[in-house]
């Protein structure tokens, strides 16, 4: 939900997949979410909002973003890259039959595709 990730990685999206628009589905500490899979509520409700993306809104990609001095999962980045790669998992498992891939964002607002395979 960070304002200052959501600019560098709207922006890295276009770039990097051409598309024209980039739908945010946000929350305080998404990686921790939904790598430790214990609030039911919030996990159903980010599936919704994921299932109209793909859906009704055509996206054929989905990124879980993970970034420097995260108030809503103050973890190091280790821990945080550790949770993205159990988040990406849990996201794969919805059956969306899309890419979904992980990304970080450094300190100085810049985004990096994370290869967690």
């Amino acid at each position: 939900m960070d304002g200052r990730v959501q600019e560098p990685v709207i922006a890295w999206m276009k770039n990097e997949y051409g598309v024209q628009y980039v739908d945010d589905v946000t929350e305080p500490g998404p990686v921790c979410m939904l790598a430790a899979n214990t609030d039911y509520a919030a996990l159903v409700s980010i599936r919704r909002r994921v299932d109209i993306s793909v859906n009704k809104h055509g996206s054929h990609v989905v990124a879980i973003i993970a970034h420097h001095d995260c108030a809503g999962n103050p973890v190091c980045k280790d821990e945080q890259l550790s949770q993205l790669s159990a988040a990406i998992a849990a996201v794969n498992s919805w059956g969306f039959g899309v890419d979904v891939l992980g990304l970080w964002v450094d300190e100085e607002w810049q985004v990096h595709p994370v290869d967690l395979g």
